[in-house]
């Protein structure tokens, strides 16, 4: 059995195709339906069914970082906190807890937060795809997770700017699809390293 965590048994290959192909499709819709996007961009901070689902995800997600032994395949994503683990029972209990108590209080902004949640959680398997990894055009993974890592951090501690970027976007046409295209050329480059270049990786 391999000892290593999931995380990084993670092939460099897939983590790159499945980066790619959702910059492609998502900045391919920006493009191609730029009012209905920008519309429901404008209205996803205040969507609280999408945040408690988003929230749910991220936590439940969490949840599986720190769940107890013998669950089977839940308990699969465990991993090692080093000097916390001894805080990982008390963990397992919070965590649930805190998804009902920041669902029920938290309504503004509570879905870019939410959002935010998921992109840190992202960040550990795409980061360990490429790590060490020889193809120097993987860095093409760890550019775009610290981008997401950064943002990620604004939208859980400063989720109104979230807000703010959209409609300064949305703003402008050519603003709008300079930055939706810049996603597609993104996508497609990372297609392209990942066919010719990170198959055995």
């Amino acid at each position: 059995m391999d000892p290593r965590h999931p995380y990084e048994q993670l092939p460099l290959f897939t983590a790159g195709i499945l980066l790619a192909v959702w910059l492609i499709a998502s900045h391919g819709v920006m493009l191609a339906k730029p009012t209905q996007v920008q519309g429901y961009l404008k209205k996803f901070p205040r969507d609280l069914l999408a945040g408690q689902i988003l929230l749910a995800l991220g936590m439940a997600w969490f949840w599986l970082l720190v769940a107890p032994d013998g669950l089977g395949k839940l308990s699969a994503l465990q991993m090692d906190l080093g000097e916390f683990n001894k805080s990982k029972p008390l963990l397992r209990l919070l965590v649930p807890a805190a998804v009902i108590a920041v669902a029920m209080s938290i309504r503004d902004f509570l879905a870019v937060r939410a959002l935010g949640l998921l992109g840190l959680m992202l960040a550990a398997p795409l980061l360990e795809s490429a790590f060490l990894k020889d193809p120097g055009s993987r860095l093409l993974i760890p550019i775009f997770t610290y981008a997401m890592l950064t943002a990620s951090l604004y939208m859980v501690g400063m989720p109104y700017l979230f807000r703010d970027a959209v409609t300064w976007v949305s703003a402008n046409r050519t603003r709008w699809n300079a930055f939706a295209l810049a996603g597609l050329v993104y996508g497609i480059a990372t297609l392209v390293c990942a066919l010719l270049f990170w198959r055995d990786y």
